[in-house]
C-alpha cells in the first residue's frame, strides 16, 4: 500500500515562492540530497516534504527528524538504532530512522544542531550507503535521501569550524531557499483568509466574514518576523477573540502578552536607556520637508509591494484613487524604474 500524500496544503502565488516551488519540482526527481534552508516560521518542513512526495520514492516512506529536540546520544539510537544490551535499559533491538526510511526519504530538521561526531556518521551513510546500530558490529546497507532544513547560515558555521565542510558538499548538491513573507506580499492575504476560515471552522461557526480595510492594511503592514507561522496563529488569534463572528475582522492580535497589565523586568540594566530626541534643525522649510517625507513613503510603499499600486495604497492607509493622486502630485510613475525608463 502506497503512503498517504500530504494533507497540509502549499499557498502561495507571489512570483518568488512560484519560483522556489518551480526548483522543487525540478530537484525532487533526482537520489541527491538536497538542503532546504530559510527563516524561521517560513513552511521548510512543508517544502522537505514536497520533495518526498514528487519523488519516485512517494510511495515509500518519509521519516522526518528534529534534529535539536535530542541528545547526540539520543539522537545516534534514533537515527542509526542500537542492538539489544548496547546500554543500559535497551532491552530490545531497536530499529532507528535510517532503516526505516529505505527506499524513502529521511528529513533532518535543525540540521545545524547535530554535533560533529553525528555530522561524520551521517557523512559515512551518505558516501557509502552503510550503517551500524549502536552496540552492532554487522554492517547494514540502507537506500535513503537525506534531505535536510536549518534556518542557520551552515556555510558560516563551517567556516568557524562548526559544521564538516565535506558534509555540507555532500548535502549541498543543491539548496532551495524559502522565501520569507515580506517578499511574498501578495500571498498575505490569501493565507490569511485560508487560516481565518480553517479557525472558523474550528470553532463550528457557519462563514467568514472577512476582515475590515483596515485590518487588512494592518496585516499588510506588519512585518512578519515569524513569517507564515507567525501569520497563522495571528490570523486564528484574531478570529476567535472577536466580538461578533458575524462581522468582518477589524482588530488585529499582533502581540499575545499585549495587556494594561503586562509584566516587565524589574532589573534596571534589562532596558538600555532611551536616546534622547534630537531637536531639529532650525530654521527648515515646513512645506518642503512635508513634501520630500511623503514622496519617500509613496516610494518606500511602492518598493515594498513590488510596484503592486493597489498594496502600497493599502500600506498607506489611502485608497486606490488618493495614492493615485499623490504619484501625479510627485512625478512618480509608480512602476519599477527599468520600465519607467
Amino acid at each position: 500500500m502506497g503512503a498517504r500524500r500530504p494533507t497540509q496544503q502549499i499557498i502561495g502565488e507571489a512570483p518568488a515562492f512560484l519560483e522556489m516551488l518551480e526548483h522543487v519540482s525540478r530537484a525532487a526527481p533526482l537520489d541527491k540530497p538536497v538542503l532546504v534552508v530559510g527563516e524561521r516560521g517560513t513552511g521548510k518542513e512543508l517544502i522537505a516534504s514536497r520533495l518526498h512526495y514528487l519523488s519516485d520514492r512517494w510511495e515509500q516512506g518519509v521519516v522526518k527528524v528534529n534534529c535539536a529536540a535530542l541528545t547526540e546520544s539520543i539522537l545516534e539510537s534514533e537515527l542509526f538504532g542500537h542492538e539489544a544490551g548496547a546500554f543500559t535499559g535497551a532491552a530490545r533491538t531497536h530499529i532507528g530512522h535510517f532503516e526505516r526510511a529505505d527506499g524513502g526519504t529521511l528529513i533532518l530538521d535543525e540540521l545545524a544542531t547535530i554535533t560533529l561526531r553525528m555530522q561524520e556518521k551521517i557523512l559515512r551513510v551518505i558516501e557509502y550507503g552503510e550503517i551500524q546500530r549502536v552496540g552492532g558490529s554487522d554492517t547494514l546497507r540502507v537506500d535513503v535521501r537525506i534531505v535536510g532544513s536549518t534556518n542557520s547560515d551552515l556555510q558560516a558555521l563551517a567556516a568557524r569550524g562548526q559544521f564538516r565542510k565535506d558534509l555540507l558538499d555532500r548535502l549541498a548538491f543543491d539548496v532551495i531557499t524559502v522565501p520569507p513573507l515580506r517578499e511574498r506580499l501578495e500571498d498575505v492575504m490569501t493565507l490569511a483568509h485560508a487560516f481565518a476560515v480553517n479557525m472558523v471552522s474550528e470553532l463550528k461557526q457557519s462563514y467568514f466574514p472577512g476582515f475590515s480595510p483596515r485590518a487588512a492594511s494592518a496585516l499588510l503592514r506588519h512585518k512578519w518576523p515569524g513569517n507564515v507561522r507567525e501569520l497563522k496563529n495571528t490570523v486564528e488569534r484574531s478570529v476567535y477573540r472577536s466580538d461578533d463572528p458575524e462581522q468582518p475582522i477589524t482588530k488585529i492580535a499582533f502581540d499575545p502578552f499585549d495587556s494594561p497589565y503586562k509584566l516587565t523586568d524589574l532589573h534596571e540594566d534589562a532596558v538600555p536607556p532611551a536616546r534622547p530626541r534630537q531637536p531639529p534643525l532650525l530654521p527648515a522649510d515646513l512645506t518642503q520637508r512635508l513634501r520630500d517625507m511623503e514622496r519617500d513613503l509613496l516610494i518606500a510603499a511602492l518598493d515594498r509591494a513590488r510596484f503592486n499600486q493597489r498594496m502600497a495604497a493599502d500600506l498607506l492607509r489611502l485608497s486606490y484613487h488618493q495614492f493615485r493622486g499623490k504619484l501625479r502630485k510627485h512625478d512618480l510613475s509608480g512602476r519599477p524604474p527599468q520600465e519607467s525608463a
